[in-house]
């Protein structure tokens, strides 16, 4: 197919200038527009001065997608911008999910990923090395998730003793599922497990505390925060988390 307009769908990272991709910025320079959550143009507003930039709100994902995709088979260089890593829980997959509606086209857009810091890097690097081995991420928000789904593999990774990764753990309409997650996991790691909590990681009200399994839902925990808990062979070292990957023996 020939090409028209180009579509970048871009990961800012945590906040900080300094974990924004060089690759990041480039492509936030060259578009014609930037769309995405207001609280995201907010982070890079010293970036895309002088651009078009079109804020959708929380929910109007489809929306962002829909509205990039055109403005991109118009001809213009469009990014789209998510925190963290656009392809890690963010706006890749749903951008490309609506492009591929449009194949039907015979002019279809440029489209690059750009990766950034996720919000699992982030925070494990603040805890020191909690994922120096196999780890999994889940969503605790059950919107798009039936939460029967979340269990099932809350419990697989909880047994398979990976360091798990929970994003999104309990918001103001959702108290229950953070304690019943602890639950489950309880099942298979003992009370004494390592547990760190990072809240706004790289922001200017950043909090990080760490904690253990048995004392965990005692936490102050939000949408804000990422709670990583250890396998069986994670220990604290100066406060910081460390899983071995076993070099040492």
């Amino acid at each position: 197919m020939s090409q028209t307009g180009s579509l970048r769908v871009v990961g800012l990272g945590p906040g900080t200038p300094g974990l924004l991709t060089g690759q990041a910025r480039d492509a936030l320079q060259a578009a014609d527009v930037i769309i995405g959550y207001e609280g995201y143009l907010t982070l890079v507003s010293d970036l895309i001065q002088g651009k078009e930039c079109i804020a959708l709100p929380l929910t109007q994902e489809v929306a962002r997608a829909e509205l990039a995709v055109e403005r991109a088979l118009g001809g213009q260089a469009v990014s789209v911008i998510s925190s963290g890593d656009a392809g890690v829980y963010g706006m890749a997959s749903l951008v490309l999910e609506v492009l591929e509606r449009q194949q039907a086209h015979t002019l279809m857009p440029e489209v690059v990923v750009i990766p950034g810091v996720s919000a699992v890097n982030a925070c494990a690097a603040l805890l020191g090395a909690p994922l120096a081995h196999d780890f999994a991420v889940l969503s605790l928000s059950d919107l798009l998730t039936p939460w029967a789904v979340i269990e099932k593999r809350l419990a697989a990774a909880a047994e398979a003793d990976f360091v798990l990764a929970l994003l999104n753990p309990k918001s103001a309409r959702r108290q229950w599922q953070f304690p019943r997650a602890c639950e489950l996991i309880s099942q298979h790691r003992p009370a004494e497990t390592p547990v760190g909590l990072v809240r706004n990681a790289y922001r200017q009200d950043q909090a990080i505390m760490t904690t253990t399994l048995g004392k965990l839902t005692q936490a102050p925990v939000d949408m804000l925060t990422t709670v990583i808990i250890g396998n069986t062979q994670t220990r604290c070292f100066q406060s910081r988390l460390i899983t071995p990957r076993g070099y040492l023996g």
